[in-house]
């Protein structure tokens, strides 16, 4: 298992005005009361624990009286927007519970406790700083996964919905050893095409708490599936097997149920599935991502080292030459593309 290195810590890049312009067009821009400057005026704070008493890595934040109604107020209406039409007529049904900070990563999102008052239903949004960046790891996921993803952006902060699932260190930890061996041959498989589809869109630092397995009851049995929840090192670092969940030790574990279940002629197969469906989804998006990929070929997202690097190691991993005449990210990202489509299906990014 290699031990792959991150990047201590990532700049956080500005959004460009081609990028504001594309999330306007597809309604991801919307003016919000709130930013997330405005949350970092907390007064005190606590260690969050787990039932375990172990410690999260989040503190719970606290606001003095004057501000705290305005606060509670602003994030309603972010709530109301981001799940709703923005209608405040639902304020008085809802409380907001909690407001925590994490310190633990690039990031550093305050997350928001939203709870129905009638019926005690909850759920959590997350507050971070905009990072053009995480904003194109976010708009690739909702295209390119299985999943589709709901967040907001206003100047410089950014609104993500919260994706449930359990974590996977914790998943790995706790439910992976009681599950039987078709559960296991299934997780597997899911993480092959996990695997892959990172790789292809070049979303990097798949570890296990970046992660979360979503167990699904169907029928007599429980289906389970992965998805990313972290989007921060979208094309940046300069090691393929950065964007290769195979390759980091908190996955280990993973990786040999995959090397337990399957044979090479098998695995190959997962990995041939998921670059067809991919292409479908290319098929389907591809006009909103030729319109995306534009932007990030006129964007700086990360260092001249880390584009030679990883141009060079895509070139001896698929012996395309196109690669060597990359620019930037978003021309490595637009071949990676460009050569799954052709390899699979004729699909021209380039017509938008």
């Amino acid at each position: 298992m290699e031990d792959l290195k991150i990047s201590k810590r990532k700049p956080s890049f500005p959004i460009t005005e081609k990028l504001s312009n594309y999330l306007s067009d597809y309604n991801r821009n919307t003016k919000i009361p709130i930013f997330y400057d405005d949350l970092l005026r907390f007064q005190g704070s606590v260690v969050v624990y787990d039932k375990d008493d172990n410690d999260t890595l989040w503190i719970r934040v606290y606001y003095n009286e004057f501000e705290r109604e305005e606060i509670d107020n602003s994030l309603k209406k972010v709530y109301t927007i981001l799940h709703s039409d923005g209608n405040e007529n639902i304020f008085q049904y809802l409380n907001v519970d909690a407001i925590d900070f994490c310190t633990f990563g690039n990031s550093k999102p305050f997350r928001v406790k939203v709870r129905n008052i009638i019926n005690d239903n909850y759920t959590y949004f997350y507050i971070k700083t905009a990072d053009a960046s995480r904003i194109y790891g976010l708009e690739l996921e909702h295209m390119l996964s299985p999943y589709y993803l709901n967040f907001l952006v206003y100047e410089n902060t950014l609104i993500e919905e919260h994706i449930v699932g359990i974590p996977g260190d914790e998943f790995i930890k706790n439910f992976l050893p009681k599950c039987d061996k078709m559960e296991k041959m299934q997780i597997a498989k899911e993480f092959v095409k996990f695997n892959e589809r990172c790789m292809v869109r070049l979303l990097g630092d798949m570890r296990s708490y970046n992660y979360v397995i979503v167990p699904t009851h169907d029928f007599d049995h429980v289906v389970y599936k992965i998805r990313a929840i972290d989007f921060d090192q979208q094309s940046y670092e300069g090691k393929l097997n950065i964007y290769r969940p195979q390759f980091f030790k908190e996955n280990f574990r993973m990786v040999e149920l995959v090397s337990e279940s399957f044979q090479r002629l098998s695995i190959n197969q997962y990995k041939i599935e998921e670059r067809s469906i991919l292409v479908k989804r290319l098929k389907s998006f591809h006009i909103r991502i030729g319109k995306l990929v534009a932007c990030m070929k006129e964007d700086s997202i990360s260092t001249e080292e880390n584009i030679n690097l990883l141009k060079s190691k895509i070139y001896d991993y698929t012996q395309d030459i196109r690669f060597k005449n990359c620019k930037n990210m978003g021309e490595i990202l637009e071949q990676t593309l460009v050569f799954l489509s052709h390899n699979y299906e004729n699909v021209n990014l380039l017509k938008f």
